[in-house]
């Protein structure tokens, strides 16, 4: 695409077709931050116990003690999958024995829930756990519909990319946002767990083609100025108003098939934007289709009030831009030694933030207190994160941001360990602020990565790391699921792989201010530091790029 920059730099930087394109572009990622979090509200367990039906003819007193106490994590709790044999208990209220005085509950033989569960309504009027009691033998089909939704991100990840590069940006925006809408809404009437499933992996497909195809025309549609802005401030920021709103919905709408049918219906107001968000001129020049790039930017000139040229494109960049090149595959970030390195290096990187930010974004209803408040302050810790990055990213080195952030999570996750019980307060500040480095972490491994690979594999190279992430993901709700075991082994798994890569991230090279490599030979020769770059090179500088790197890179 050399020459297209130049070509329509008629059109300004910063006019009333960018700003239209760049606001509705943020917008349609809003409902991303409902699918991508709802889980947290659609899969909680509340509290419950055994069911005792009314026709045990139980006195009071048995009615409450058949429930046996169990020690969890140093205290006394009502058991969640057991109780007392109810014809013995039936026969000892009979004879009217009291529990614990004439009877020493400990003898009594005990029964798992055969006539089902009575579960807490305090929070949730109902979830997908009481709808078809996700507990005790089944308590692991809640991290496995977690888990299908990150599965859908891994297709949808592979398949966007292909998808919009063959039919175009556009379309594919808007065949996901009626595809996520459509999966929503029939998740919501899910007749049992497995089409709950099968629905809410769709959903991931939908939600991650629709936000990386916005996120790749706002970068190809914006000019250079902007796309750091529309990175960082504005589909990442508009992706975290969409969480941050989402359990003020839940809030309202407590019973899980009703919240379902609202996130859905939210999709409907976006369909509109058809007609006013307009196909990458970029892509179409790309493809040949000169004459529809052209028509999209004279119309864009005569929104901004300034004149185009009689002829935008010229015959002759034409042959350039569809001159045959050399073909390269992901094979190619793995065949020399010193690329493998790096890869092996940047999956582990991939995989530990992205496991450490979903699991501190799905573990909000575990924590002490009101679960929406909590989520609601998760997600609030992500917009300082998100300005903070903007501005570090440009002016400080990759590679000690990275590890400092790292080691903050990592360091945040053992802390919280140690705090007392007592000290609920205290211990969702310090997650909190756990959070925020895991936010500053995920945003700063995207520029890194694309910064460190070549022109040639530089795709190839984020594709395979995207792929690593999504397995991070996948395992996160596993990992929050094994708390039911030991509330602190979540924090020591999670903790222990973060610590550990923001070591394993000292042996990358440095690229701040680098030249970026343009072959796989070039990168060979970067094993501590790369070569500097010109003088005249604006690439990631102060007031330079950043985001412009991400244009070649195929999420």
């Amino acid at each position: 695409m050399r020459g297209y920059e130049d070509n329509t730099a008629f059109l300004g930087e910063w006019g009333p077709f960018q700003q239209t394109v760049f606001f509705l572009l943020c917008a349609s990622t809003i409902p991303n931050g409902f699918s991508a979090f709802s889980v947290i509200f659609l899969g909680d367990s509340p509290p419950h116990h055994c069911f005792v039906p009314d026709s045990g003819n139980l006195s009071e007193g048995w009615r409450k003690a058949i429930i046996p106490i169990e020690v969890v994590n140093g205290q006394e709790k009502e058991s969640k999958c057991s109780r007392y044999r109810l014809d013995v208990v039936r026969n000892l209220s009979a004879l009217g024995y009291i529990p614990g005085l004439d009877v020493n509950l400990t003898g009594v033989e005990q029964e798992c829930c055969v006539d089902g569960w009575s579960y807490s309504k305090d929070i949730y009027q109902s979830t997908i756990v009481t709808e078809w009691d996700l507990v005790c033998d089944n308590e692991w089909k809640t991290p496995f519909a977690s888990s299908t939704l990150f599965v859908g991100f891994l297709i949808g990840s592979l398949l966007s990319g292909q998808l919009s590069d063959r039919f175009g940006r556009k379309k594919v925006i808007f065949g996901s946002l009626v595809a996520q809408l459509v999966s929503v809404l029939i998740q919501a009437f899910s007749p049992s767990w497995e089409v709950f499933c099968i629905m809410f992996t769709f959903v991931g497909a939908s939600q991650i083609s629709l936000y990386i195809s916005a996120f790749v025309l706002g970068t190809e549609v914006l000019s250079k100025s902007m796309r750091e802005v529309f990175t960082t401030l504005g589909a990442f920021l508009h992706y975290c108003i969409g969480y941050m709103t989402l359990p003020w919905i839940a809030y309202a709408m407590r019973e899980w098939r009703t919240l379902l049918i609202i996130l859905s219906s939210v999709s409907v107001v976006y369909i509109p934007l058809w007609w006013f968000i307009p196909e990458s001129p970029r892509w179409l020049y790309s493809q040949g289709r000169v004459e529809e790039a052209e028509a999209i930017l004279r119309d864009a000139a005569k929104r901004n009030r300034v004149t185009a040229p009689e002829v935008i494109f010229k015959d002759t960049e034409l042959d350039v831009a569809s001159a045959p090149k050399n073909k390269y595959s992901m094979i190619d970030v793995l065949r020399t030694s010193n690329i493998r390195c790096v890869t092996l290096m940047c999956l582990f990187l991939w995989m530990a933030v992205n496991m450490g930010y979903y699991g501190l974004s799905l573990n909000t209803s575990n924590l002490s207190g009101d679960p929406y408040l909590n989520c609601f302050l998760s997600a609030l810790t992500e917009v300082p994160a998100y300005v903070v990055s903007t501005v570090l990213l440009r002016n400080c080195q990759r590679r000690p941001l990275l590890s400092a952030f790292l080691l903050i999570g990592g360091g945040m996750l053992f802390m919280i360990q140690l705090i007392p019980e007592n000290l609920q307060g205290v211990a969702i500040a310090v997650e909190m602020v756990g959070k925020f480095a895991f936010t500053m972490s995920f945003t700063v491994v995207y520029i890194y990565t694309a910064e460190i690979y070549p022109t040639v594999v530089r795709s190839a190279g984020v594709g395979v790391c995207s792929s690593a992430a999504r397995i991070g993901t996948i395992a996160a709700p596993y990992v929050i699921y094994l708390g039911s075991i030991n509330k602190y082994l979540p924090y020591i798994i999670m903790g222990s792989l973060t610590v550990t890569s923001s070591a394993v991230n000292l042996f990358l090279p440095e690229t701040f201010h680098k030249e970026l490599p343009e072959t796989v030979e070039h990168m060979q020769q970067c094993k501590g530091v790369c070569r500097k770059e010109p003088r005249n090179a604006n690439i990631l500088k102060k007031g330079g790029d950043t985001p412009a790197i991400l244009n070649e890179v195929k999420l």
